[in-house]
């Protein structure tokens, strides 16, 4: 079975094409270091839910956009090596450049695939 690193952040509204500027570009890294799937969503029918939700997740707030992105690799050791290649591929060095969004409001791991149609 295949093995998913998963992600959800919020992206302020005026920073959304720079964030998807940076996915894109991102993506292509990662596919190259061998992903086989590179996955990025702009929530569209994402309610704040009383409990518990995407935006509620992130601390989402009015002027942002929650992001739902998911990467796919063949296996945990793949990921593993495919990751530690692109940490080390030096276009992924933003050098003093502010992220377009604010990673502390980020949540990610990684998770073993059990269903896969």
């Amino acid at each position: 079975m295949s093995y998913a690193d998963g992600f959800v952040a919020a992206v302020p509204k005026e920073n959304l094409e720079a964030y998807k500027e940076m996915a894109r570009k991102a993506g292509a890294v990662w596919k190259e270091h061998g992903a086989l799937a590179y996955v990025e969503c702009i929530g569209d029918d994402v309610p704040y839910g009383e409990l518990t939700s995407f935006p509620r997740s992130v601390q989402a707030k009015e002027d942002e956009v929650v992001i739902f992105a998911w990467i796919v690799y063949e296996s945990r050791a793949a990921r593993d090596e495919i990751n530690r290649k692109v940490m080390a591929d030096p276009r992924m060095d933003m050098g003093t450049a502010t992220p377009p969004f604010d990673g502390k409001r980020m949540i990610y791991g990684g998770f073993e695939v059990f269903v896969e149609l």
